[in-house]
């Protein structure tokens, strides 16, 4: 007899370790990327691509979940919307790799905070959820740092933005995908890798590539893969094991560590409007926080 009981929505210490290490790889990750910026950010976005697909492919293969994969792949409709999500999250790629080589980390950071926020209000508009008051307050300080930002450059903070519409659109369509997030993960970057594949044997045949041209750049680009493919495939098994106000929380570890990177090591800018502006969006995200913990205590 099978057990059909949902999991209980409680906290584990073993999801913990898992979304609190994948938070904490991708507040990293710009340390990294920063080694990649003498290449050119279609060439690091395509090895991201292709180098991804193994070490996903061995984890399902040991995990025995290869399964759904396969059942998918007849599914056009899903095929579909895999072709929607692989867009996505390949030219969210590409924006913050070219971020991070033109030292617009901050504003990276920016897009990443901004996008829990921007997650409610696709709610709204697309789903029909009610806002509660203080998630409107939210949304609305988090706007006024984007108009003060655009008023003192004189142009919106592009950067900031496409992130926040990429990762936001790209977490909307993920939750329509019938398969798991580490299956739908592998799916996309299969979808992604012959074109991936073609340009970078476009770019050795034209002597333009980096890839064998030494030891440290090899090593750094085949590195793509392990620095995208395990922090995503280990935060999804840590969301099964905690409750969704637990990684509403953690969620702000990596664009904290992000700006701190950005500010500390990268020596970024960071004065005149975003000192206005990011004060505006940790006030919000601590409206935001606030209120989530409130109606999950009433639901309980």
């Amino acid at each position: 007899m099978t057990n059909t009981a949902r999991p209980e929505n409680v906290d584990t210490p073993q999801g913990l370790a898992f979304a609190i290490t994948a938070y904490v790889l991708w507040g990293f990750l710009p340390l990294y990327l920063k080694l990649l910026t003498h290449m050119p950010a279609t060439e690091v976005l395509a090895h991201r691509v292709i180098w991804s697909v193994p070490v996903a492919g061995a984890v399902l293969i040991a995990m025995g979940r290869t399964r759904d994969l396969k059942a998918v792949l007849t599914d056009r409709r899903s095929l579909l919307l895999a072709l929607v999500t692989a867009t996505l999250i390949s030219v969210n790629w590409g924006i913050y790799i070219w971020a991070i080589g033109a030292e617009k980390t901050v504003e990276a950071a920016l897009g990443y905070y901004i996008n829990p926020l921007f997650s409610i209000l696709m709610g709204a508009m697309l789903l029909g959820e009610r806002l509660s008051r203080a998630q409107w307050v939210a949304v609305l300080l988090a706007a006024l740092a984007v108009i003060v930002l655009t008023i003192e450059a004189g142009r919106l903070p592009m950067v900031a933005l496409s992130l926040m519409l990429t990762w936001g659109f790209y977490a909307y369509f993920k939750k329509s995908l019938p398969i798991g997030p580490n299956q739908g993960f592998l799916l996309e970057v299969l979808i992604l890798t012959p074109p991936a594949l073609a340009y970078v044997v476009w770019l050795g045949a034209t002597g333009q590539g980096h890839l064998f041209t030494s030891s440290w750049d090899t090593a750094l680009l085949m590195g793509c893969g392990l620095v995208t493919a395990v922090p995503l495939m280990v935060y999804a098994n840590g969301a099964k094991l905690l409750r969704l106000s637990t990684i509403g929380i953690l969620q702000y570890i990596a664009p904290t560590m992000i700006f701190l990177v950005a500010v500390f090591v990268f020596r970024e800018p960071f004065g005149g409007a975003k000192l206005i502006a990011f004060p505006l969006i940790w006030m919000a995200l601590i409206v935001y926080t606030t209120s989530m913990f409130r109606q999950m205590r009433r639901k309980r």
